[in-house]
């Protein structure tokens, strides 16, 4: 019994004075870290300070939101199986009754084409506000030399050196300094414009991102009424080629049965072209169409201002635990 109280005793010995070194070892951090506090509030009240600047002078950014989705394909009845199996007879153009219908995988990559984008493009006169600080507004025309102005961005400063110094590329597409064309537009759209697919809603978000909130939200109204005309005047055209070639084979075909279907057929393509004309909810309907924002979405300066002073005091006492740890190496080389 004595030696299992002996055990017990030398155990609570030996956690009693566990517990005395951490707390020794604790409070001597926190010395360390008292005896260099001023040097602490220096380091993080400059980062932070420097946050806090950087922070104020950063462009605001708006977002505006637009939520659409696809239009479920209405089938006309007058036997779609049959229509498709006359089609694949007559030259393998199965489906072509409903050209007016089309998945979100489809509405996903037009959104995300460069066709759809450069039309935005053209007919909104979108570079001069892309690019309105390379744009004269009173002159109505590009301001000259901005593309090889004085720049005090280093990295800016050493593209224009190399540009100087390597050899010319006799394939690339010349253009005018300064002054930007499609593709830089096409470059532009793909850092402000984002499209989002959620599969469970059947819903496409198309998010525009500007220092403007009034043309935040134009851009995303451009890509609607993009969509809408392109996908309409598609459906058009797909509905007069298949109407065309519809009637050429109804003059070949002398089955009645045959010929009614072919005569349901066309029809279909006539309701589609004229449903294509009214455009309204043709290919997707605007479940939320694009506002103004009232808020900015960046830079948010309350998170940045926090996360730089967390940031700021663990750099602060790293350098100061490493400033003890060369005082305690110098002090032991001196009595060495």
């Amino acid at each position: 019994m004595s030696e299992e109280r002996d055990k017990v005793e030398a155990k609570e010995i030996c956690r009693s004075e566990r517990e005395k070194e951490d707390e020794i070892n604790l409070f001597e951090l926190w010395q360390v870290i008292w005896k260099r506090r001023r040097f602490v509030a220096w380091i993080v009240g400059v980062i932070v300070l420097l946050t806090v600047i950087v922070s104020l002078v950063m462009t605001n950014i708006y977002e505006a939101k637009a939520v659409i989705t696809p239009v479920e394909s209405k089938n006309t009845g007058g036997g779609g199986g049959m229509a498709a199996a006359l089609m694949q007879q007559m030259g393998g153009l199965a489906g072509i009754g409903l050209p007016d219908s089309a998945s979100a995988a489809e509405i996903m990559l037009l959104l995300k084409s460069n066709v759809l984008r450069e039309k935005i493009i053209r007919d909104y006169t979108l570079l001069p506000v892309l690019f309105s600080d390379q744009w004269d507004e009173e002159k109505k025309a590009w301001k000259k030399g901005t593309g090889w102005g004085f720049s005090l961005n280093p990295l800016t400063l050493i593209s224009k050196l190399f540009a100087l110094v390597k050899p010319a590329d006799k394939k690339a597409v010349k253009k005018d300094p300064g002054i930007p064309d499609v593709w830089d537009g096409l470059r532009a759209l793909n850092g402000l414009v984002k499209i989002s697919n959620n599969i469970k809603d059947k819903s496409i978000t198309i998010t525009a991102e500007f220092d403007d909130p009034v043309i935040a939200a134009n851009i995303a109204n451009y890509f609607l009424a993009a969509l809408n005309n392109h996908m309409s005047s598609e459906a058009k055209r797909v509905a007069a080629i298949n109407k065309k070639y519809l009637e050429e084979q109804l003059q070949e075909t002398a089955d009645p049965l045959i010929k009614q279907k072919i005569y349901n057929m066309i029809a279909q393509q006539i309701e589609t072209a004229m449903m294509a004309e009214v455009k309204e909810n043709f290919s997707f309907k605007i479940i939320d169409p694009p506002k103004v924002p009232d808020q900015r979405i960046k830079p948010k300066r309350t998170q940045m201002v926090i996360l730089s002073f967390i940031v700021s005091l663990f750099i602060a006492v790293f350098i100061v635990f490493f400033l003890e740890y060369l005082e305690k190496v110098k002090r032991l080389k001196t009595k060495g």
